[in-house]
């Protein structure tokens, strides 16, 4: 099977712990090498946020796991890279 590269999921977390304190607890997860978190919306109870994870074999489930340890919860898997390295994505004539 080939090794996930990049992930991208769209988290529901509550405000705490803060964005930066979040980011620095799911980047010690040891399958990840980097991670960049979003914060999409912001209501009176909960955060929406973006994360994208890069490594050479990320494993989703101990994320899941670490992001609900931290209080939050997986909506979606937004996007996967996977292979010997990730592919960037550019824009086409179906885009336009």
């Amino acid at each position: 099977m080939a090794s996930v590269r990049r992930l991208v999921i769209d988290v529901l977390k509550p405000h705490e712990p803060p964005l930066l304190e979040f980011t620095e607890r799911v980047s010690e997860i040891d399958t990840v090498e980097s991670v960049s978190a979003s914060l999409i919306e912001l209501d009176q109870e909960v955060q929406n946020i973006k994360i994208t994870f890069e490594g050479n074999d990320i494993d989703f489930d101990t994320i899941r796991e670490v992001v609900e340890q931290l209080g939050g919860t997986v909506h979606s898997v937004d996007q996967v890279a996977c292979g010997e390295y990730v592919v960037e994505e550019r824009r086409t004539l179906q885009d336009d």
